[in-house]
């Protein structure tokens, strides 16, 4: 079977590509608004892409509907140039699902989950605390590619709790 993408909707061409480009990390990532207000969301599309240096890539797409109107996290990135990717765990999986509802503008989602942040060393984004690891970045580039942003970020610090990491 062969499916021309220039000929289906999008949401048909999102369940494809969820369906085959698995298993996919989930990037948990906090971000802040520039009146200060920590948002969390979860995005699947996401991973490490350079280790020298060390570069992840995010797909954010647009809010629904018409016009080209950006996630909050990719405005907050946008704004501050900043962000955090926290790493899922089984035991975070519910609390994260909570952050990935589209709560209205100035909802703090890591309330309502009843998650802690901790501040971080290098960038001015809190991550969240109960997470196993996070990752502190900036962002080098932002690409608009139709309804879709490419997140481009150097990762500047790595945070791993004791009982996760392997000495070796």
């Amino acid at each position: 079977m062969i499916f021309d993408l220039s000929k289906l909707p999008a949401p048909k061409i999102y369940n494809l590509l969820n369906g085959l480009i698995a298993p996919r990390p989930i990037a948990w990532i906090t971000s802040v608004h520039l009146a200060g207000r920590i948002n969390a969301a979860p995005f699947s599309a996401y991973n490490y892409v350079g280790t020298d240096p060390p570069i992840v890539a995010v797909g954010v797409g647009n809010r629904p509907g018409p016009g080209v109107v950006g996630k909050d996290t990719a405005q907050n990135i946008r704004n501050t140039r900043e962000f955090v990717i926290n790493v899922v765990n089984e035991t975070l999986a519910e609390a994260m699902v909570t952050c990935a509802i589209d709560f209205p503008p100035g909802v703090n989602e890591l309330e309502i989950a009843q998650l802690k942040t901790t501040p971080s060393p290098i960038v001015s984004v809190p991550r969240i605390q109960e997470a196993p690891a996070s990752l502190e970045c900036r962002e080098i580039t932002t690409m608009e590619i139709g309804r879709s942003r490419i997140i481009l970020g150097q990762v500047v610090a790595i945070h791993v709790k004791d009982e996760v990491l392997d000495p070796a």
